[in-house]
């Protein structure tokens, strides 16, 4: 008797289980967080599970998260669309936090000035030992900027809640020109450039400054304090 077709995997799940990833959290640290058994993170992540909103609250707010963004309710909307907490505050971030909010690899923003002006690119980035790797293509405006100094900015909002953070580095960006060194730093990273092939040139800014701020809104869910 052939076996019935596993059940699909559903959105929530691969959103689920790549923020648990990112915030490089075990099945079962989710599961204590959510008050929940590692088996039903699990079933969530690899199933085409519907979870009740009770559920999808607790799981948002053990992953740093909100419904919306583990339901996909954000996929196509341009950030900054929520209101602003009344009792909102801003503080700054030492430079230990902003590199644990950078990660090791993730999408940012480089800014700089191409010669007909300032332009923003979003890039897909990853952090080594103080510096910031970027790939991209020889004809870019970003390897244009060689030798230049930049800037790059990545950020997280949670609509839901108005908490968020944002860091800032400013510095010399400079292209990989040992072809053995650029070929293992390509070949070591974490994913491919998301724009797609082509984008060869290996390019590390070092950061002479480093700023970071979070928006803290207490009482809200995950803010301690």
């Amino acid at each position: 008797m052939d076996r019935p077709p596993p059940a699909a995997r559903g959105d929530i799940g691969r959103r689920v289980a790549a923020r648990r990833l990112q915030l490089d959290l075990s099945r079962q640290d989710v599961a204590l967080r959510a008050g929940a058994a590692p088996g039903y993170i699990q079933y969530v992540e690899e199933q085409s599970a519907t979870p009740g909103i009770g559920f999808l609250l607790r799981l948002a707010d053990a992953l740093e998260t909100t419904v919306q963004e583990l339901t996909g309710g954000t996929v196509d909307l341009p950030g900054g669309l929520g209101r602003a907490a009344r009792e909102a505050r801003m503080v700054e971030l030492d430079d230990t936090e902003c590199w644990a909010l950078l990660g090791d690899h993730g999408v940012g923003r480089v800014a700089l000035n191409d010669g007909d002006g300032p332009v923003v690119l979003p890039v897909n980035y990853q952090v080594s030992g103080g510096e910031v790797r970027f790939s991209t293509g020889d004809r870019s405006p970003l390897a244009g900027a060689d030798g230049k100094e930049i800037a790059f900015e990545t950020d997280h909002i949670d609509e839901a809640f108005s908490k968020g953070w944002s860091v800032l580095l400013v510095g010399t960006v400079r292209t990989v020109t040992d072809e053995d060194e650029a070929l293992r730093l390509r070949e070591t990273a974490y994913s491919s450039p998301w724009a797609g092939e082509g984008r060869d040139r290996v390019m590390i800014l070092a950061p002479r400054r480093l700023t970071g701020r979070r928006i803290v809104v207490d009482g809200a869910p995950g803010q301690a304090g």
